[in-house]
């Protein structure tokens, strides 16, 4: 019996040993054949796989306000997906769970009711479980705070993910933290067709892409001792940040006034932009048009820097050359105008309030498309062409390069020298037969306000990077549209354009902020003819009309209701861009702002004595309204419902969506009256209802 035993076990022992043997020799020949007849192949894949090179995406550089505040970023998102499939999921917690986790996603993430978000938590658990989704999408764009707020929910709580199936995607974005202000100026970004790399696609974004995208870095695989690993051969460069002219503050003020006015009058667009006068630092600009899909108005294309026949706002150009070049030699001199002027035979030039005749220094008050014509044909009859060429001379047809994508010089044709060339000239003279863009009238005004000086309007003044680089302030031409008496002769036009008697401005008088600047009317084009049904409304100038600190050119398209003047819509628009900025201590004065200015106060800029005589002359009671008071946050107690009384609307629904409540309104205008009142604690959520007026 031990005999037999014995034999069984050395058996056993004889198979394993055996079976070693074997598996040794097998590992000996497929070592032979790896390292010896097939080394060549072996040798040539490790090679590919330690010569392969990956690109190291660098991290896109901000968009920073002159302040620093960030307007673009990179910020991390995620996608919370589900497992359905994990190997351990616990189907009968999750259904037990089912109702409470749905009512915590119903009330933090308010996309869907919570009866909703049951159905859809619900749903991949109808089929077999073979067949559920192993990435079920729950939602997209978390961010940090709401992936972490998602863990703490019923059933997503427990800790091993496997049991939950819960799991999330990092991706990339570009935010803009102030939504959609300045953003056809700021630019967005997107894939290439032929990268699929994201690069700026408008505005500064696409602009100045080079420097936002920085360089791209490179790996490689190496052979360490324990594994091949990849290694970082070249360093990604980040992209450097962009420190634009843009004032948060003011731009948020542009916007709010362009809005408000586009929203009262029912226009089809309008652009507004606000550039400091001495350096050509552009403080805010806003390009808005009617939503198509709701109501209100939505960022659009950057209409600043696209040419438009800019109508009467281009007379001033045409004057400053005249004055400068001594073809006006005597303010005083009379023009015949009467109804019509049917210069080189053309069809003849009207005036919309013609007279006998004007005196050539009221050309600009009172906007004479005859007596503008008939200074500048004077020079440039035998010669119209030459016209072209002092225009040109100025600087005024060069590129800015300002930073903003898809812009485009004006448009003045060098007319040939006969009859056609001599009524192309007329009509280029007082706004039509030509296309400028909004920010090149812009920057003739800037000039007569800077006293001659042509300073380059510019939105970027410092690149932050590997080197930082500041811009200096850059000139048009040689840097001098007109001498400094050329361009004081013009601010006392301009200004008698809101003051004087006969001034197509006067409705923006006010008793806080002299104004000056020029209106602008101009039909528009449709089907190749002028359609004096549809207008485009232009108001370009400067505040404080003898110590300038800002101009600022606003363009409106096609008014429909209550506003059809170029002072009522485009001027009303500079006028409370004014008076807002004042308000708030941004003119140099103090922000101690008084609703109403006593009749007897003088005004508050006033230099010489011959600008408070003007102002005298013209003395109206354009108080501002108590209730566009626009005044400083009432200080409430927490959690009661903020005070927005005479705030702008985009104003109101900032205040009260930050404090946690719905808006709805009526009107237009500044808010007049809101309930629940203010003060009051309603729950977080409620729908506040405003009622606006003017």
């Amino acid at each position: 019996m031990k005999k037999d035993n014995r034999s069984y076990i050395l058996l056993r022992y004889g198979l394993v040993i055996v079976f070693i043997l074997w598996l040794a020799a097998c590992i000996v020949v497929k070592l032979c054949e790896t390292t010896v007849v097939d080394a060549d192949k072996w040798n040539q894949r490790a090679n590919e796989l330690l010569s392969q090179t990956k690109e190291i995406i660098p991290g896109r550089g901000n968009i920073l306000a002159s302040d620093g505040s960030v307007l673009a970023t990179n910020l991390n998102f995620y996608t919370a997906r589900i497992d359905y499939r994990a190997e351990k999921f616990n189907e009968k917690l999750f259904r037990d769970t089912i109702d409470q986790l749905a009512a915590r996603m119903a009330e933090h993430f308010p996309v869907k009711s919570a009866e909703q978000w049951k159905k859809h938590l619900l749903k991949p658990l109808d089929k077999v479980k073979e067949k559920r989704p192993r990435a079920y999408k729950l939602m997209s764009g978390l961010s940090h705070a709401d992936m972490e707020t998602l863990r703490t929910f019923p059933f997503f709580s427990i800790k091993n993910r496997n049991r939950n199936g819960l799991t999330f995607e990092k991706y990339m974005r570009r935010f803009n933290p102030y939504g959609d202000m300045a953003r056809r100026s700021i630019g967005g970004v997107g894939e290439t067709a032929e990268s699929k790399e994201i690069h700026g696609i408008s505005g500064l974004e696409k602009a100045l892409d080079s420097l936002l995208y920085g360089k791209v870095g490179y790996s490689k695989m190496i052979n360490l001792t324990k594994k091949i690993t990849d290694w970082t051969d070249i360093p990604a460069i980040p992209g450097s940040d962009i420190v634009t002219t843009i004032d948060i503050n003011m731009q948020d003020i542009v916007e709010s006034e362009l809005n408000n006015v586009l929203d009262t009058c029912g226009a089809d667009w309008g652009v507004a932009v606000l550039m400091d006068v001495k350096n050509g630092d552009i403080k805010a600009i806003s390009n808005l048009e009617r939503n198509p899909r709701g109501p209100g108005y939505i960022e659009a294309r950057n209409r600043a820097v696209m040419g438009y026949e800019p109508g009467s706002v281009v007379k001033t150009l045409s004057m400053m050359i005249a004055v400068e070049d001594g073809l006006v030699p005597d303010l005083n001199e009379v023009l015949p105008t009467g109804s019509g002027w049917a210069y080189a035979g053309g069809r003849p030039i009207t005036d919309a309030h013609h007279s006998a005749s004007i005196r050539a220094g009221d050309v600009l008050e009172q906007s004479s498309n005859i007596g503008m014509a008939r200074i500048i044909t004077r020079k440039y009859n035998d010669n119209p062409g030459a016209f072209y060429s002092r225009v040109k001379a100025l600087g005024f047809l060069e590129p800015m390069n300002t930073g903003i994508a898809g812009e485009v010089p004006p448009r003045f044709d060098s007319v040939p020298n006969d009859r056609g060339g001599r009524i192309a000239l007329s009509r280029m003279s007082y706004g039509y037969a030509t296309e400028i863009p909004p920010l090149y009238t812009l920057a003739i005004y800037n000039a007569i306000a800077n006293d001659g000086v042509f300073v380059r309007p510019r939105l970027v003044k410092e690149v932050k990077g590997a080197v930082d680089s500041v811009f200096p302030v850059g000139y048009m031409g040689n840097g001098r549209a007109c001498s400094p008496q050329t361009a004081a002769t013009l601010r006392q036009m301009l200004t008698n354009v809101v003051w004087g008697d006969h001034g197509t401005g006067r409705f923006l008088r006010n008793n806080t902020v002299r104004i000056a600047g020029k209106t602008g009317t101009c039909y528009m084009i449709e089907n190749g003819a002028y359609n004096q049904g549809k207008k485009r409304l232009a108001f370009c100038g400067f505040f404080p009309a003898e110590e300038p600190k800002y101009s600022c050119v606003v363009l409106t398209c096609h008014p429909t209701k209550n506003f059809f003047g170029a002072a009522t819509t485009s001027g009303q628009v500079l006028r409370n861009i004014a008076l807002k900025l004042y308000s708030r201590g941004m003119l140099g004065n103090s922000s101690d702002y008084r609703s109403v200015t006593p009749s007897d106060a003088a005004p508050t800029f006033y230099a010489s004595a011959s600008g408070r005589k003007a102002y005298e002359r013209v003395k109206s009671d354009f108080a501002i309204p108590s209730h566009r008071s626009l005044k400083s946050p009432s200080t409430v107690a927490k959690g009661t419902l903020p005070d927005v009384k005479g705030y702008g609307l985009r104003e109101a629904i900032v205040a009260l969506e930050t404090a946690g409540y719905n808006v709805d309104y009526t009107g237009s205008g500044y808010v007049r009256s809101m309930e629940p009142a203010a003060g009051t604690r309603p729950a977080r959520g409620t729908r506040v209802r405003l009622v606006l007026g003017n």
